[in-house]
């Protein structure tokens, strides 16, 4: 990271916005040989999750996605909302990203020449 930058900004948390309506969709997405499904990537390294749009779907649909999610990333609360309506001391100041965690998951997170 530049030096500058790194005097006055931190990567606090990775917070991952979900459609609880089309999310299941984008999960069963079939990508080709070598690319990866973003939105699982999405889900697996996030922080914090926000399900949105839990207007739109069912009580019995909203506890399916939510165990999607946990059995992708069963570390990130879940936060269900509308709107993208939060607290915004739930989305700012978490203090949750870990740069080992994450390049546990994903050896080449660092390499610039690649997807990320």
């Amino acid at each position: 990271m530049d030096e500058s930058i790194k005097e006055h900004a931190r990567l606090d948390a990775i917070v991952t916005l979900v459609d609880a309506k089309h999310i299941e969709q984008h999960l069963d997405e079939e990508k080709p040989e070598g690319a990866e499904n973003e939105a699982v990537e999405q889900v697996a390294f996030a922080d914090r999750i926000l399900l949105n749009k839990t207007d739109l779907v069912s009580e019995e649909d909203l506890l399916r996605v939510e165990k999607r999610l946990k059995s992708i990333n069963s570390q990130a609360p879940v936060q269900r909302c509308t709107k993208a309506e939060v607290s915004p001391d739930w989305v700012l100041d978490i203090g949750a990203f870990d740069l080992k965690r994450v390049i546990e998951m994903d050896p080449e997170f660092l390499n610039t020449d690649g997807e990320h």
